[in-house]
């Protein structure tokens, strides 16, 4: 194999569609508001006591240009035409145009914790009232992987590596990790990195809630007549996160291709650092998080002291949000106490494997502009000491490098340094 070229690795776009908006500027006008995005679920009839989640505003697959409704009807599985939006979106805002000479050093990682769960459920449904003849040729293409990327390939011209990363709620995290390590290498020059998730289904939602790791609503909670404070990461009266779909896109490229294509860069995927618990399925192993964290820190060529801020995995659950606290403690002391730690859970839930990609467009948008977007809903919890978790408004708040972690079932941990421009 060739010797790795070590280049440097660039933001220079982004695209998102969550429960705060069907796009990135959607989304990040109502983040900066302060405004949550979780309603009673309408996608489907659940009996479940968590039966508020995050759902795409006004989400129609048939409404895009770019595809028909023969489309709409056999791709069902709805993560791929949302992949195909988003995908179109971040390079629109980035400025790449793929052609000849860019198509084919482009590359697209999307991964995603649950895939077409919603395709296999249509057709399950087919199977059980109209018979095995009325299963949709077109089901396991809906259930694999890779075809939101492969689909996302087809819209927009480019032809470099596709796979999607599979690391549970870290995906999002993975791919942005792994894209930056192929430009690195030189690999390829540019990156579609990121992550998607339509997961409202009933059975999905009624397995999150019989592993208690959603929040079950009763009439004494304070999400009961306000759906927006069910997410409460940090908060003394957290429950469980809200599970959410969404979809995010970052555009990474090669630092000498900025200039050849005329791209502005947002960011600098500074250092990626990738562990796996040993552990539990769902319980997280303080040991191993903690060693992504520090991984990525020195990874970035950087000591605890140059980290200004932690976008948190904060899915509001009692044990992952202490957890999570007790590492940050582990790695930067009583240093903690100085940086701002808040999650963006608490607006958008928990979108799964487009969770951390997601995150690391609002918080790369926030450094630009010199904001800090909080952790709403929040009420103080003393076992979690003196952390400043940015409660409930945004703050005003100069930074260039920030931490954001990402960890999943199975005992998956990636956490990645930014840098900004």
């Amino acid at each position: 194999m060739k010797a790795p070229l070590n280049r440097r690795v660039f933001v220079v776009g982004y695209g998102a569609a969550t429960p705060l908006g069907k796009t990135f500027e959607k989304t990040w006008a109502n983040a900066v508001q302060g405004k949550a995005g979780f309603r009673k679920v309408t996608r489907c009839e659940v009996q479940s006591l968590s039966n508020v989640v995050g759902e795409i505003p006004d989400w129609n697959p048939g409404e895009f240009d770019f595809i028909d409704p023969k489309e709409v009807y056999n791709w069902n599985a709805d993560f791929v035409i949302l992949t195909m939006a988003v995908c179109k979106e971040a390079l629109e805002h980035s400025g790449l145009e793929i052609n000849r000479q860019t198509g084919p050093r482009t590359a697209c990682l999307i991964g995603s914790a649950l895939n077409g769960t919603d395709a296999y459920r249509i057709a399950m449904d087919n199977y059980t009232h109209q018979g095995p003849y009325k299963v949709s040729p077109y089901l396991l293409p809906n259930l694999c992987a890779n075809l939101p990327s492969g689909k996302a390939g087809m819209l927009l011209g480019f032809t470099g590596p596709i796979f999607s990363p599979q690391g549970a709620c870290a995906s999002g995290n993975y791919a942005i990790g792994m894209g930056a390590r192929m430009i690195r290498d030189g690999d390829c020059d540019f990156v579609l990195a990121g992550g998607a998730e339509t997961c409202i289904i009933p059975e999905i939602v009624q397995g999150f809630s019989n592993m208690l790791a959603t929040i079950n609503i009763t009439p004494k909670d304070r999400a009961y007549q306000d759906p927006a404070q069910a997410s409460r990461p940090f908060s003394i009266d957290r429950k469980g996160m809200v599970l959410s779909e969404g979809g995010g896109v970052l555009i990474l490229a090669a630092e000498e291709m900025i200039q050849t294509w005329g791209l502005t860069p947002k960011a600098e995927v500074l250092g990626v650092g990738m562990t796996s618990d040993a552990y539990h399925f769902t319980k997280p192993n303080p040991e191993t998080i903690i060693r992504s964290i520090s991984q990525a820190i020195d990874d970035a060529g950087l000591e605890t002291n140059d980290i200004q801020y932690v976008n948190a995995h904060g899915t509001s659950t009692k044990r992952g949000d202490l957890t999570e606290v007790e590492c940050l403690n582990a790695v930067f002391g009583k240093k903690l106490q100085k940086i701002p730690v808040s999650s963006n859970k608490s607006q958008i839930g928990h979108t799964l494997g487009a969770s951390a990609a997601i995150e690391a467009a609002l918080s790369i948008e926030a450094m630009q502009n010199g904001l800090i977007l909080p952790t709403i809903n929040h009420i103080p919890d003393p076992d979690l000491g003196d952390i400043d978790v940015v409660p409930n408004t945004v703050r005003k708040h100069d930074y260039e490098i920030f931490l954001s972690n990402a960890f999943g079932f199975g005992g998956t941990n990636c956490c990645i340094v930014f840098k900004g421009v």
